[in-house]
């Protein structure tokens, strides 16, 4: 996946601190961070507002020293950092953000690209699904490659447009897209 999406970079985020729009996962040491579902919760709960561990603790309803640890290796690998402090009672508080608003992971060859993730999110057993939103599609279309990366950069703008959504409800939803080249053999452009 490349790093230049031809993003709108002065997109107002929303946030309580600034970031990057984007930042690569190809080291090593990011990538490893990125494999553990607390740290990539913890990601995801920053891109609300920056929050500290105490707070992360909190909605993830793990111990405070499990997340601490977790905080501290999304640090190490260059995923989260401080951005501002206050004091408490003579302790300095951290609050932890994102270094940027989308971690560009490198494509596994052979597997699609958060997949995995995407399956095991889906609550299919949610006793109330068939009266909330959702829905899926799966359509083709034999279109110049131009066309296609127009469709990449809108698809990536409906995103982020979707995580700037204002916080509320009492249900989490998830967005996947994804354009890809199929294997099938497309007709011959004469035929009908």
């Amino acid at each position: 996946m490349s790093d230049d999406h031809g993003l709108d970079h002065g997109l107002d985020h929303g946030l309580d601190y600034e970031l990057d729009d984007l930042v690569s996962a190809t080291e090593p040491t990011r990538f490893k961070a990125l494999g553990d579902p607390l740290r990539l919760l913890i990601l995801d709960l920053v891109l609300e507002r920056a929050m500290t561990v105490t707070e992360l603790a909190e909605r993830t309803r793990r111990p405070k020293g499990s997340v601490a640890y977790h905080v501290d290796v999304l640090v190490d690998a260059g995923l989260l950092r401080v951005v501002r402090t206050r004091k408490v009672r003579a302790v300095e508080e951290r609050f932890y953000g994102r270094v940027a608003r989308t971690i560009v992971v490198p494509d596994q060859p052979g597997e699609v690209p958060f997949l995995r993730a995407v399956l095991a999110d889906i609550d299919l057993d949610r006793p109330d699904a068939d009266q909330l939103a959702g829905g899926f599609t799966f359509r083709h279309a034999r279109i110049p490659r131009e066309r296609a990366d127009d469709y990449v950069q809108r698809l990536y703008a409906l995103t982020l447009e979707f995580i700037d959504e204002p916080r509320g409800g009492d249900v989490e939803y998830g967005m996947y897209v994804a354009l890809f080249p199929t294997n099938r053999l497309p007709k011959p452009p004469d035929e009908s």
